[in-house]
């Protein structure tokens, strides 16, 4: 259970970063939404659920929410319904996958949309371990992005929406990477559909994420494992759907948001983490010299045992960056437009060659009998030759 003292632990901060953003900025967002058709992918994600939550007090005409989790969609209803929240007359959930053939009947079939949100994605680093996954990947978050663009070409669209990844500045991963290359064919359509994007931090306890399985392995009375020299800042769930909000709403075609959070006071180590969360739930760290010694003492661990076994290493996996960034030294950057908000301000693009190639590489892969992750790799940098990507041989399904 996540606590809101130890939420306020882990972000350093009692209140949203966001609150006074959203307070100065509140007028301008609403109108944009009032009375407007807003389509919102990958809604049951916990940072699309975040958006969609919080965009219905903004008064928009139609909402619709598409995610590939059947359950999890439910889930997002059935919470919305049981709220306070008054849902427009015009809203609708429909379970279909981006990209897929119900997704590109439903656009055919539904009035225009003023503004599309795209949270779909595949965001782990380990997912891009073997070449069937990462070609997902790089399906996710780049090939049917680019096919909805191709299919909101020539409509009324007022605004795109698609998150992006503290892991695109300087990628180290081929994921930070697939989120360059996202951000650049963006910029290729930027004349024609308006975009705005963000750039995250680790979204505290969100589906899926480390803090997350700390949770999952007290409950079954597994050990907790972690890297202790790996620093990450983390946002909550409600900070991740303003920071989208004021993006969306407030973004200028083709700026980048991201959160101004401070290197001194903010930033974290996983390890530092699971012994906070240990602590608020009355244990406390009992380290270990290895996986091995960490799960055979859990084993043996008496039910209400207060010393639980850690094991907090030196990151030795494939595509893991020891620090987080938001932006790079070639950026244009505006620190003064927003009280905690930083906008990178990109100019129009002018390489539509390179991006063409890249995915013309990519085809070429897609076409191959035999798929192998290194010709993927190269395809990528085409269009990201900054990518400084360290094959390592291990990878975090590897680890516990």
């Amino acid at each position: 259970m996540v606590t809101e003292e130890l939420l306020k632990k882990i972000l350093n901060r009692s209140e949203s970063m966001f609150e006074q953003d959203i307070s100065a900025h509140r007028d301008t967002v609403q109108q944009s939404v009032v009375g407007s058709r807003i389509l919102v992918i990958g809604a049951a994600g916990s940072i699309g659920n975040a958006f969609a939550r919080q965009l219905i007090s903004f008064k928009p005409d139609a909402l619709h929410l598409v995610d590939i989790s059947e359950n999890n969609l439910v889930e997002v209803v059935r919470d919305l319904r049981s709220s306070l929240l008054a849902l427009p007359k015009d809203f609708k959930t429909y379970p279909v996958a981006m990209g897929s053939e119900e997704f590109e009947k439903v656009l055919q079939h539904q009035k225009v949309y003023d503004y599309v949100v795209n949270f779909s994605a595949m965001k782990h680093v380990r997912s891009e371990k073997d070449p069937f996954s990462l070609m997902r990947m790089y399906n996710t978050n780049v090939f049917f992005l680019k096919k909805l663009l191709e299919a909101l070409e020539g409509s009324d669209i007022r605004k795109f929406f698609s998150v992006s990844s503290d892991k695109a500045a300087n990628p180290a991963s081929i994921m930070g990477a697939t989120k360059t290359f996202m951000e650049r064919i963006l910029l290729a359509y930027a004349e024609r559909i308006p975009f705005s994007t963000a750039r995250f931090a680790n979204v505290a306890f969100s589906d899926g994420s480390l803090l997350h399985g700390f949770l999952r392995r007290l409950e079954k009375r597994q050990p907790l494992s972690a890297p202790h020299d790996v620093k990450r800042y983390f946002i909550s769930h409600e900070e991740a759907g303003q920071l989208c909000i004021l993006s969306c709403f407030l973004g200028e075609n083709r700026d980048i948001f991201f959160p101004k959070l401070n290197e001194d006071g903010d930033l974290r180590t996983f390890s530092e983490i699971a012994v906070m969360v240990l602590e608020a739930h009355g244990c406390r760290p009992y380290l270990c010299n290895s996986e091995q010694e960490a799960k055979e003492r859990a084993a043996r661990m008496k039910f209400g045992a207060k010393d639980w076994p850690c094991y907090f290493f030196e990151s030795d996996t494939t595509g893991e960056k020891p620090f987080e960034e938001f932006f790079t030294d070639l950026d244009r950057v505006d620190l003064a437009r927003y009280r905690n908000i930083g906008v990178i301000s990109q100019p129009p693009w002018k390489d539509r060659d390179l991006l063409d190639r890249a995915l013309m590489a990519f085809e070429k892969v897609r076409r191959k009998s035999l798929w192998r992750k290194e010709d993927m790799v190269e395809a990528i940098r085409i269009i990201v030759p900054e990518l400084e990507h360290e094959e390592k041989g291990r990878n975090l399904d590897q680890k516990m």
